[in-house]
This record gives structure tokens, sequence and C-alpha cells, in this order.
């Protein structure tokens, strides 16, 4: 399979999801609501909604629509979250009911911040590229929320979750996905939270085999891959001289490293069937991650791989994640439909199991790193935008000399 033509099918499968699968009904009260996944169509995911407006630009800019398509569906999406999406102080619940916007009624935990975060990004990425009254409905959501809310100040962390009624609940402690949610925090027009919040999460490092980076504590690989979606960390440092861009390639190697390790006691893992991460699975959905792993963290592993640990790091590791994208397509022709790679497969199970659907977080962060991969468009419309400038001057983000960032 030629490279090109692997990556165009997947993008255009993982465009289709996000424009297929999406509330069309104009007169519904959740118009331009985005599944969560294939399997179920009544639930929306607002991080699906982050992914999918941004899938919209580059639906645009590859010709699979018109301009004056993706701007009405675009349009529209906002007009729903700032009209009807049920929300806390300005956060969204992750979960909604496709036609009714409110939060999913069989199962629900609280407004999410770190959902609330992939959601404003693809918000971002879509002010820059149309402006306007794109822009202006950007302005109103984001201005809307109280990040105050969800900061813990005596630890100086993000809660994890928060209710009404009993307040705040875990904590944002670690390195992890949320890194998105301090650009955005402290660039707040309305309701910052302080700068030093950058400095509340520990950084702790481990190595597995050659490779010493900064970890997470079940260390799956979508935590180092959904922050970079949209920013480009390529040639920034902060204040303590880290490179974030460099430690996912690390982490992406080392997550390589642990699938080859482990090909003896697992079938489906080998060096071009790698990418442990957050996924559907035989039994149900499970976040295996490779290590190293906080005390206490380490995940239960039976042999699920998902096609979006390799191709979300495709801007880590293209030759890797090339080569595990073309075996994925070439050796196993039951883990291809309707919109691309379907989710995962498993060949340690009796039969060999594959996946009859798609995840949106998993096609969404594919797509975009895929885009970012082949022109970069996603990096350069939010690395743009005032509020991101000024929250990575307010973080203490340097760009280093010869940096692509803007």
């Amino acid at each position: 399979m030629d490279t090109q033509k692997l990556l165009d099918l997947e993008a255009k499968g993982c465009f289709d999801f996000f424009w297929n699968e999406a509330n069309t009904d104009k007169n519904s009260p959740g118009y331009g609501l985005i599944l969560d996944q294939s399997a179920n169509k009544k639930v929306a995911s607002i991080a699906s909604n982050g992914f999918g407006l941004t899938a919209i630009i580059i639906g645009i800019e590859r010709g699979w629509i018109t301009k004056e398509e993706g701007y009405e569906r675009t349009k529209g999406t906002l007009e729903t979250f700032l009209n009807n999406v049920e929300h806390a102080s300005g956060f969204f619940y992750h979960f909604l009911n496709m036609q009714t916007a409110k939060k999913n009624e069989e199962w629900y935990d609280c407004a999410s911040i770190i959902d609330t975060g992939i959601f404003l990004c693809g918000a971002v990425t879509s002010a820059e590229y149309f402006g306007g009254e794109i822009a202006e409905l950007f302005e109103k959501i984001y201005a809307r929320i109280d990040w105050n809310v969800y900061y813990d100040e005596p630890v100086n962390q993000f809660f994890m979750g928060y209710n009404p009624e009993t307040g705040g609940f875990h904590h944002w402690d670690m390195y992890a996905e949320q890194m998105m949610t301090y650009v955005l925090g402290v660039a707040s027009p309305t309701h910052p939270v302080p700068a030093k919040i950058y400095e509340g999460f520990e950084r702790r490092k481990g190595t597995y085999k050659d490779y010493e980076y900064i970890h997470a504590p079940g260390n799956a690989m979508f935590v180092h891959q959904y922050s970079h979606a949209f920013i480009d960390f390529r040639n920034i440092v902060d204040g303590d001289g880290i490179n974030w861009f460099e430690n996912s390639v690390k982490a992406s190697l080392a997550n390589r490293a642990f699938c080859k390790e482990k090909s003896s006691e697992f079938k489906t893992y080998h060096e071009n069937a790698w990418g442990l991460t957050a996924c559907a699975s035989p039994t149900g959905y499970r976040v295996p991650g490779a290590p190293p792993y906080y005390e206490g963290c380490t995940p239960e592993l039976e042999g699920t791989i998902a096609p979006t640990g390799a191709g979300g790091s495709i801007v880590f590791t293209p030759e890797e994640s090339i080569s595990a994208m073309k075996y994925f397509y070439e050796e196993h022709p039951k883990l291809w439909g309707e919109y691309g790679f379907q989710d995962s497969y498993n060949l340690d199970v009796t039969p060999a199991w594959y996946a009859d659907h798609v995840i949106g977080i998993d096609k969404g962060i594919t797509l975009l790193m895929i885009e970012n991969y082949q022109s970069g468009l996603v990096w350069d419309l939010f690395m743009k935008n005032k509020y991101v400038k000024q929250g990575a001057d307010l973080l203490g983000w340097k760009k280093t000399e010869g940096s692509p960032a803007k």
C-alpha cells in the first residue's frame, strides 16, 4: 500500500465519521452534536465534537466538503453549545443526549474540565479558520466558563471533577492529557486561574529500556497525544526546560519497545502492532498502557491493540507509525470498515476479535495528527490564536531557535 494513499484513506474515513454521525436536524436542540461512538446512536460526546469541529476544517481543505457546508455546520454546532448544551459554570457534560443536548440520562458523572478543554480546542481552531460570527460564538462560550470553580487553590491543581452539591473531587496532580486546560485556564478573559497552576502537577520521570521520560500513572498512549494535536510543542520549552514534544517521542518509542518485548506473551503485540491506549476490547472499554507506571497503577493487559495508538503518534514517530498502519491495513482486512480502521482488535482470544465500530476520540486524534504530519494545519491555526499566545506566555513557555511555533 502506498503511504500517501493509506493516509488519505484513513483521514477520509475519520472525517466521514464526524460528518455523517452528527445530528443534522436543524430543528433539533442537538443540531451538530456528534456521536461518542458509531455503535451507540443515542449518546453524543463533547470531546468528539472538539475533534469534529477541526475535522470540518480538514474536510474543507481536502475538498471533501465546501467551505459553505463547513461554515453552516460549524455555526450551527457552536450555537447549539452556546444555547442548548447543558453545562455547569460553563463546563459541559461529557456525554449528551444527541437530540436534546442535555446530559445523557442513563449515565453521566459531572461537567468535565478535560472534555470541555478538548471541545474548546476545536472551537478555537474554528474561530481562527472562519473568523467573523464563528469567532464571536467561541468568545461567548469561552467567556462563560468559570475556571476557578475547578481550581483547588490549597493544592494549586485543577479538580478532575466537580459537583455543585459536594464540591470538587480528584486532582490533575500528574502529567497527562490536560496541558490544554492550563493554556485556556490562565488566558481566560473573564475567570482566569493563576499561572502558578502550571507548577502544581508532578513531573515524574521514569525509564523503560533506553527511554527516560515524564510519564503518567497507567501511561496509556493517548495521554501523550491529545494536547499535542492542537499545541505545537515541537520547538517550545517550559520554564524547567522541558520539551513536551520530545517527551512524547520517547513515550511512543517506549510503547513500541514494550509491545515488541511482550510479543512472546501476546500474539497481537509486536514491533508493528503497538500503541497501547484506551479503546474497545473483547471485554469492554479498557485503558492499557506501557511502562513505566506509577506504583499500584499497572494496567491489566489482555492483548488488544487500537490503530489510533500508533496512528495518533505519527508526528512523533512517522516511520514506526506508518509501518504499523500499513501492517494493520494489509494483514487485517477485518479491521477496515466504513470509517477506516475499526477501533481495535485482539488475536489473543479465540476466535480472533475485531471491533465492529469506531470511537470518536480515537478517530479524532488519528485525523488531526495525520493532518499535522502532512501540513501542520491544525497547529498553525491553533497557535496563532490570541488567547493561546497569551496562555503560553503566562505559563513561561519559550520558543527555541528555529522554532516553527507561531
